[in-house]
């Protein structure tokens, strides 16, 4: 089971509803974010009573956040994360400190409007020379603070960007086209998010030109403590999408080309597929009621 966000041709506002088995069943409210304002439990009573009403090919999914929904990201909670900071970066120290710090790396990644679904281009900067994905389990959390569900999510980075000065970590992180989330959200209830396999595939005209897995087994730490974090000191009404870190990073000679074909994978999630474009002229349909 999911829980989409969708749009029909005999009607274009957006709508929200279960796939199972490739049918759908819409739920009685008005968007996602009018879902995030109910507890769990009610969710998953509310998606257990939905009666199937369409097929999935008759619909066009969109991304899964809207209203007031927000998009933030962990950073450094995999090793593999850390040493590639490290790596890339001028001031390394930082990134060895967070790493075993109290306190986590959190930043804001997108505003609802600025995400991209499965299908749809992520944008690299033409003033990065290292612009790599980063491949995410991410927590979709209700105003309440409950895991409600699990999506994939690609937080494209400039690696040069940040490398350069942390600073400059806002730049490396949000423009045009850089944060994807699958289509579908998978309950919660239906998932054991503590060892989950992801993967990231790469492939240009064709062939593979990276690929790697890790698990979620690896995240330092707890996902409850990142959403702590996350809501102490922010009110999040409408809900809000966590991602949790990377624990896939391609080496410092690894680059991005225009046409390059991003797949992320996690086992029990989903799938997210993206094509490489640059440049914010590609977005405009994001700008486009």
């Amino acid at each position: 089971m999911h829980i989409v966000r969708y749009r029909s041709d005999s009607d274009p506002r957006p709508r929200i509803a279960v796939v199972d088995g490739g049918v759908l069943s819409t739920l009685p409210v008005a968007g996602m974010f009018e879902l995030l304002n109910h507890r769990i439990e009610d969710i998953e009573r509310m998606c257990a009573d939905a009666v199937p009403d369409r097929v999935l090919g008759e619909v066009r999914l969109l991304a899964p956040v809207d209203g007031a929904m927000e998009v933030w990201a962990a950073g450094v909670t995999y090793l593999r994360s850390r040493d590639a900071r490290v790596e890339e970066s001028d001031l390394k120290t930082v990134y060895e400190l967070v790493y075993d710090a109290e306190r986590p790396e959190l930043f804001f990644k997108s505003p609802a409007w600025r995400v991209v679904a499965d299908g749809e281009p992520v944008g690299i900067r033409s003033d990065s020379e290292l612009n790599v994905p980063e491949p995410e389990l991410a927590l979709v959390v209700n105003r309440f603070e409950e895991i409600v569900g699990y999506l994939v999510c690609n937080d494209m980075s400039s690696r040069s960007v940040e490398g350069e000065n942390p600073l400059y970590l806002p730049q490396a992180k949000m423009y045009a086209g850089a944060c994807a989330l699958s289509s579908g959200i998978r309950p919660a209830w239906e998932v054991d998010p503590s060892d989950l396999a992801i993967r990231l595939t790469v492939t240009r005209e064709g062939a593979v030109i990276w690929d790697g897995t890790t698990s979620t087994r690896q995240i330092r730490r707890p996902l409850t403590e990142l959403t702590a974090y996350l809501f102490h000191s922010e009110n999040h009404p409408h809900g809000a999408v966590l991602s949790t870190g990377t624990g896939l990073v391609p080496e410092l000679d690894f680059l991005l080309h225009v046409g390059d074909l991003i797949t992320v994978s996690i086992d029990e999630v989903g799938e997210l597929r993206n094509p490489v474009v640059a440049g914010k002229d590609h977005f405009r349909f994001l700008t486009t009621p």
